[in-house]
């Protein structure tokens, strides 16, 4: 496929002078900072928050590239992997004339970005088996179609799409192709990062809410080709991620080991609940999971939901969303509240 990543950018994004911060123009050693209309006798904290944060989240890329085998400005840094999602329609989709194209039952954020952005959504929806749709993905496209969202493993069905199926799409589509691996350390299945270097047009999502257990912090990734994440960082706002979730998210990649025991113990959870709830006669069916979470069919989903919300256990009622009637999204908790849950489950 011939890629012109120029031709796809929105006119008024190629033109864009970006605001140039006070942080951003400086590089170097100084004692002094009075460039920058900061609160030079600090804050009611002792913590030193009345300077700025590094715009480019420079030290946090330097680590992540070495964990991810990539070159730090083939990373962006976001407030959440919901910044870079907003930041891809507001560089790619022209309001009331592009579209993009979302696979359902998926990640609800990519519908509500582009609402707010005034871009048509178009959809091809995953099969009765939650695998993509290759002659609905290709009926769904068109010259105007400029992004293509996936989700592997995909919210809600937790599944993880085949490889060969995803670099196929990658290779044929015209516009950008983002793969959202928001899950993706749960998974037995390989980073697309790895391909980055391959593939111009594709955008590799990750993020530390889920493995990382950082969800507070709201930091998330995208990798792609350096022109994407030049593009990325010249719509952003100055400084997206805070000086707190930036020294967090440094003292977390000194510690990846204590993450990757994490991941361990949930994927060793997963697989326990997953035999204990095919056990109850109001569970239908548990679907595969690459995630960490379990989507269950049940026999009556907004009883057994809201019973659990009497027990003051809170599951997900995915019922109203495409291919998931009678379905409940429950995440992969520690062992003493998957055995609450189960015990809950029980005295249904």
């Amino acid at each position: 496929m011939d890629f012109d990543l120029q031709k796809i950018v929105r006119e008024n994004i190629r033109n864009l002078t970006p605001y140039s911060s006070a942080r951003k123009e400086f590089s170097g050693a100084a004692q002094i900072f009075l460039d920058a209309n900061e609160n030079s006798f600090g804050s009611p904290l002792h913590e030193n928050y009345n300077r700025y944060p590094d715009p480019l989240q420079i030290e946090i890329k330097k680590k992540i590239a070495k964990l991810q085998s990539v070159k730090p400005s083939e990373i962006f840094v976001g407030n959440g992997s919901d910044e870079a999602i907003d930041l891809l329609f507001r560089i790619f989709c022209n309001p009331q004339i592009d579209n993009v194209l979302i696979c359902p039952p998926t990640y609800g954020m990519y519908e509500v970005s582009a609402e707010i952005n005034d871009v048509k959504v178009k959809k091809a929806n995953l099969t009765k088996d939650f695998d993509l749709d290759s002659d609905a993905i290709h009926n769904e496209s068109d010259e105007n179609t400029k992004l293509h969202f996936i989700c592997s493993p995909n919210n809600p069905t937790g599944n993880s799409f085949g490889r060969e199926e995803i670099l196929r799409i990658v290779k044929t589509f015209g516009g950008i192709v983002i793969v959202d691996e928001a899950y993706i350390h749960f998974s037995r299945e390989q980073s697309f990062v790895s391909e980055i270097n391959n593939f111009p047009n594709l955008v590799v999502l990750q993020t530390f809410s889920k493995a990382w257990g950082l969800a507070g912090l709201r930091v998330g990734l995208a990798f792609a080709g350096e022109e994407i994440i030049q593009l990325l960082n010249r719509v952003k706002p100055p400084y997206n991620v805070s000086e707190i979730a930036q020294q967090a998210i440094l003292r977390a990649l000194e510690n990846k080991p204590e993450a990757e025991k994490t991941i361990a113990e949930i994927i060793t959870e997963r697989e326990k609940l997953i035999e204990s709830l095919q056990n109850f006669s109001c569970v239908k069916k548990v679907y595969p999971s690459d995630a960490n979470f379990l989507l269950v069919k049940t026999t009556d989903v907004e009883k057994i939901y809201n019973f659990l919300l009497a027990e003051k256990i809170v599951v997900r009622n995915r019922s109203n969303v495409e291919l998931c009637a009678g379905c409940l999204r429950i995440t992969v908790g520690t062992s003493e509240e998957n055995a609450n849950l189960l015990e809950a489950i029980s005295k249904l």
